[in-house]
């Protein structure tokens, strides 16, 4: 590029030279250097970046409203920022996900962005600062520990909404089988051990309740995170807010989001405190630790075909082997369970990172965000890939079901009521032994009529199912 292809920014270090195309300014090239970790940009946390321009646009009204910022600076940065709430402008947002410095790098590149996108709105050149300053205008009344994390906030809001749609229609195709298999009997284990009947209906019912009642959780979780410190400015005191100005703050963010948002009670405590990032992330992990359960299940109750359970039939999407001729693997349940181990490391990560924060202030909120983003966006993902590829295409071998009931011995657990324990136990010994199935032995001993035992066979009777 020659000189003219630039731009010279002046900060705390001294004089650098920008691109003269770039929204982005000299604090954020300097983060952009000082944090090579992850390779992936703020930009691509779409989420993040509109919850930034939703505090930058929320914040200019308020400060347009005390009397602080004049008209045209106020719409012209209100302008900038719906322009990145539409999308416009996120491949601006340059930092690495992962920084030091508790946020204040994703601050300061909202900021420049929003700046000089609103300088060129009033006719004036990027860069040209002595007219709308990214720090003096843009960041007014702010401090990065109120505005960074109340726009992980509303970033995080988002992507559980979206996480907890996934997991609705995953509990519904849950439900779907569970109708569908709403007749079939089949043998439930206890221990990878026959214990007594049941029906696939009621086992992927199961997994549609489990599914509902983490659904329910994570919502309950979201809640903590509506609690907003904007307004706290550097650790709490408010220092160079004006009076009112959280109030009219949050007013004005809930009223560009739609979110029920309110201000903390205490917002020192609320500046340096990230329990509701740790209770989200403990409850996502909880989700994580029950989607992958079901899909060790769903391994095993596949498993085979014919060497195995091969009780169900997951759909066949992709050959399973680069030798094995035919094989077919079941890869969604596994891509699932690999999700879910990665939600339980970002938890520690989590945890450890809110344990770490030191005084009035959390230095690692970066991290943080990184982490419950992973968790989010990959579960949300997961689930739908798990519902869409796995669940509804799943089919039952109802034959092979039956003949496995007919000839387990835990079938004999049914008729303890009428032959009592020391009877049917030596039942299930001769039957383990011999291979003979439980309903011929008790004819053969004649310790019930074909008719009695028939009605105790009932498959609604075996499952417990109400007619």
């Amino acid at each position: 590029m020659t000189e003219a292809a630039f731009r010279s920014e002046h900060d705390l270090l001294g004089d650098r030279l920008v691109p003269a195309d770039a929204y982005w300014g000299v604090q954020t090239l300097r983060a952009v250097e000082n944090f090579p970790i992850t390779g992936l940009a703020l930009g691509g946390h779409a989420h993040l970046v509109r919850g930034l321009a939703a505090v930058k646009l929320a914040a200019a009204r308020a400060n347009h409203e005390l009397g602080l910022l004049d008209a045209a600076r106020a719409d012209a940065i209100v302008a900038a920022c719906r322009e990145i709430l539409d999308g416009r402008l996120h491949d601006q947002f340059r930092v690495d996900v992962i920084q030091g410095g508790a946020g204040t790098s994703s601050n300061m590149n909202a900021n420049e962005v929003i700046a000089n996108r609103a300088l060129e709105l009033l006719g004036a050149e990027k860069g040209e600062y002595s007219r709308l300053h990214p720090n003096d205008h843009v960041n007014l009344s702010q401090s990065t520990n109120d505005a960074y994390p109340t726009a992980v906030k509303i970033a995080t809001i988002a992507g559980v909404q979206e996480l907890l749609a996934a997991l609705e229609l995953l509990e519904d195709a849950f439900a779907d089988k569970a109708r569908q298999f709403r007749t079939v009997v089949k043998m439930g284990r206890t221990q990878l051990q026959d214990a007594v009947p049941m029906t696939l209906g009621q086992e992927f019912g199961a997994y549609a309740v489990m599914i509902r009642e983490d659904r329910q959780r994570l919502a309950e979780a979201s809640l903590l995170v509506h609690e907003i410190n904007l307004g706290a400015t550097a650790i709490g005191t408010g220092l160079n807010a004006p009076d009112g100005y959280a109030a009219a703050a949050c007013r004005h963010l809930a009223a560009v989001t739609g979110l029920p948002l309110v201000t903390a009670v205490d917002l020192v405590e609320a500046t340096q405190d990230v329990g509701a990032f740790v209770h989200l992330s403990g409850v996502l992990k909880r989700v994580a630790v029950k989607l992958s359960k079901i899909c060790n299940d769903l391994r095993l109750l596949s498993s085979g075909p014919r060497a195995g359970l091969g009780e169900i039939n997951l759909p066949a999407v992709q050959s399973g082997s680069s030798i094995m001729p035919g094989k077919i693997n079941p890869v969604i349940p596994e891509v699932v369970s690999q999700v879910a181990y990665e939600v339980i490391g970002n938890d520690v990560t989590i945890t450890m990172a809110a344990e770490g924060g030191q005084l009035q202030l959390n230095a690692f909120e970066p991290i943080i965000v990184h982490s419950l983003h992973q968790s989010v966006s990959h579960l949300r993902a997961a689930c739908t890939t798990l519902t869409e590829r796995c669940v509804r295409g799943i089919t039952a071998n109802e034959e092979h079901l039956r003949t496995s009931v007919e000839h387990s011995i835990g079938l004999v657990t049914a008729l303890n009521p009428r032959l009592g324990y020391a009877t049917a136990t030596a039942i299930a010994q001769e039957a383990l032994v011999t291979g003979a199935g439980v309903a011929e032995l008790v004819l053969e001993r004649g310790l019930l009529t074909a008719e009695e035992l028939g009605s105790i066979l009932r498959p609604e009777r075996l499952a417990n199912l109400t007619v």
